[in-house]
């Protein structure tokens, strides 16, 4: 009896296996399943699957100054798989010059757009990934990945990338982006600057330059508003009669690099407290975004400045005690805080306000009796100068009549002799 029912469940199992193979088999409708799907395995537990890597990874420059494409396509081993088997996704993972690590991310699509320093090599590499009924709704990753590595064009004249490029959004009314010639740029050279982001169809050249020495060294965006929260990309590149220039790419957000504008900075004392107060700059930043820093340069009994910052997040200031005797003067400034922008510029630090303030000192009042003294001595100097030119002009007055007389004299005392001889 026991031989029978063991004999039973041993046929009941191998039914059960067979069955599980053949429904696994026909999810594709064909026998060659194992190979087809690209599974090297057996559908059964425990199994240990493997998919191949994605093929014909591509990277695409479109002439956005970095923004690259990448494609690429489904392994030959998966094409013939039913969406009823397995579902096929991606991992697409690119080096980040910015972070200096790796990004990931899955899709589904075959294609991405991502951001590069075209100066720096291009690295991507993208996996496949399964998931569906034949891999027992597990993700299986392919062990091997598919990789490109696109080299910099390294074009142009060795050397001759600009120099401290700096863009700023001053106080979110425009950019300005500035740069500096490399020592190694010919003189007579030409640089262009272009810029690109989402909302253009195609790169465009800067709308007004900035001129400094007669050479191009910036951009002026008054014109032309950027939009906020988008990589912007740019390029400055050029040519020179030695060739052309080596170009140079750059891409920020604007709302990372503002600057306001100096505050109007107030004082005054209330109950032996000394208030500074201080009015936002006007314009598109908002109030709560901005840090301030307070500046007191202070003037002790022995003549040396003494200097503290405090930071403060509120437009007012106040100072408990207040000494008369010693001189202390205030400045403030501000930039964004770190909820609103990854990093800013501080502003120009606004006028400062001193308390006490200085006392004028009267002007001494010019002495009269010395005034008098003065506009004698200036009148008595005039008359001995119009003296002396009377006399002059007598004396050659003088001269001028006493010549003819003496010629006549000397005439006259030849003809008199003359007739005296005759007679």
């Amino acid at each position: 009896m026991a031989r029978k029912l063991s004999l039973t469940h041993l046929m009941l199992l191998a039914l059960t296996w067979r069955g599980t193979v053949v429904q696994c088999l026909a999810l594709t409708g064909r026998l060659s399943f194992v190979f087809t799907c690209g599974l090297r395995a057996v559908c059964a537990r425990g199994w240990s699957p493997a998919v191949d890597p994605p093929e014909d990874l591509l990277i695409s420059d479109p002439g956005h100054l970095g923004h690259l494409d990448i494609s690429w396509s489904v392994p030959a081993a998966v094409r013939n798989l039913t969406p009823e088997c397995a579902r096929c996704v991606y991992q697409l993972e690119y080096f980040n010059t910015n972070t200096g690590s790796w990004s990931a991310v899955r899709t589904a699509r075959r294609s991405y757009r991502a951001q590069f320093d075209l100066m720096k090599d291009v690295r991507v590499r993208v996996y496949t990934l399964l998931d569906g009924p034949c891999t027992n709704s597990t993700v299986i990753k392919s062990q091997n990945y598919t990789e490109v590595v696109r080299r910099p064009a390294g074009t142009g004249v060795v050397g001759t990338e600009v120099q401290d490029f700096l863009c700023v959004y001053q106080n979110m009314k425009h950019l300005e982006c500035r740069w500096r010639r490399s020592p190694k740029t010919p003189a007579d050279s030409l640089q262009s600057f272009y810029f690109w982001h989402r909302e253009l169809d195609h790169a465009e050249e800067c709308p007004k330059y900035i001129m400094l020495g007669g050479v191009r060294s910036g951009c002026d965006f008054t014109d032309k508003p950027l939009p906020d929260f988008t990589d912007i990309n740019f390029c400055v590149n050029g040519s020179s009669p030695d060739g052309l220039l080596r170009p140079s790419f750059f891409s920020l957000q604007i709302q990372n690099h503002v600057k306001p504008e100096p505050a109007q900075l107030h004082l005054h004392v209330e109950a032996d407290q000394l208030q500074l107060r201080w009015e936002r700059p006007a314009g598109r930043v908002p109030g709560h975004c901005l840090d301030w820093e307070v500046e007191q340069n202070q003037e002790g009994p022995d003549g040396k400045m003494k200097s503290e910052k405090v930071n403060v997040q509120q437009t007012s200031f106040a100072l408990t005690s207040v000494h008369d005797k010693d001189r202390s003067c205030f400045r403030v400034r501000s930039k964004l805080s770190r909820y609103c922008a990854d990093r800013s510029f501080w502003s120009e630090w606004s006028q400062p306000a001193c308390y006490p303030e200085e006392e004028a000192v009267p002007e001494p009042e010019p002495d009269l009796v010395l005034v008098y003294v003065y506009v004698a001595i200036a009148i008595i100097a005039m008359l001995v100068v119009l003296l002396c030119v009377g006399l002059v002009l007598k004396v050659r007055r003088s001269r001028k009549t006493k010549k003819p007389d003496s010629l006549l004299t000397t005439l006259f005392a030849r003809n008199s002799a003359v007739v005296a001889t005759e007679a």
